[in-house]
């Protein structure tokens, strides 16, 4: 696949590219580009970033930067168990649990919630740090969604972090998590609560908590483009009648004069 000629390779993270000198030199610069392209593309256009990805994984598939990689490309894809067995990959060769959250997840995602609730009480977790503990929260508890058991989603989800006053990167996500479980469990006046304290935190606008708030407060939304498109449907068929009407003197048809 052609890489665009504005990408360098010097792009990538400081910790990839000393990961890339055990190769040399001109094999890890083809890998470190594929790296740039799918990190570029994984969120735009993740069909893309994965094709990229099995480029750098038979170009370099010892390393644990490129299994990563590979293995946040196929569940971006939805490919939950090849994604799955990146990931224990460049779990092995590194020995970090950084990615322990997201392979809970991908458990989730090849319908086995029990075992990604298993994962949750294992001692890895007492290992992340504070960001990947409330993702291994968010976690759990879809893991608990996934089996029905919504009270029990809605504990796991409670915490020091969900009411916080300072923000973090993750704050958004949990408070809306807790939002639309509430939602879910028919505690909608909480919910409404909680989405308002989601926008809040939701600098950004990860979420779309503004408009679950909006339609809670029960606030119609119009959509502009579809209005004018009917009012130009109407205009046309305005027009139709008076080009009609121009043939007519009194009623009658131009060819009855």
């Amino acid at each position: 696949m052609p890489i665009p000629e504005d990408v360098t390779g010097d792009e990538i993270d400081k910790s990839v590219r000393q990961e890339l000198m055990s190769l040399p030199k001109t094999l890890a610069e083809d890998v470190a580009k594929n790296l740039v392209m799918v990190a570029q593309l994984i969120d735009e256009d993740p069909e893309q970033a994965y094709a990229y990805s099995r480029i750098a994984l038979r170009l370099a598939s010892r390393v644990a930067a490129v299994r990563e990689a590979a293995g946040f490309a196929a569940y971006a894809t939805q490919k939950y168990a090849e994604a799955l067995a990146e990931f224990r990959a460049a779990r092995r060769m590194t020995g970090s649990v950084d990615l322990w959250p997201v392979m809970a997840d991908c458990e989730r995602g090849l319908g086995r919630p029990e075992r990604a609730m298993a994962m949750a009480g294992e001692p890895e977790v007492q290992k992340l740090d504070k960001a990947g503990q409330v993702e291994m929260r968010l976690v759990a508890a879809g893991a608990r969604r996934d089996m029905g058991q919504i009270d029990a989603a809605i504990v796991t989800l409670q915490g020091p972090e969900l009411a916080a006053h300072s923000v973090q990167p993750w704050t958004a996500r949990l408070r809306y998590a807790y939002a639309d479980a509430l939602l879910s469990a028919g505690r909608e006046d909480e919910a409404r609560e909680w989405f308002g304290k989601t926008v809040e935190a939701d600098k950004d606008g990860a979420t779309d908590a503004s408009d679950r708030l909006a339609e809670l407060d029960g606030v119609e939304f119009v959509d502009a483009m579809a209005e004018d498109e009917t009012g130009g449907e109407s205009d046309e068929a305005d027009e139709a009648d008076e080009v009609d009407g121009s043939d007519s003197v009194n009623g009658k048809d131009a060819d009855d004069r």
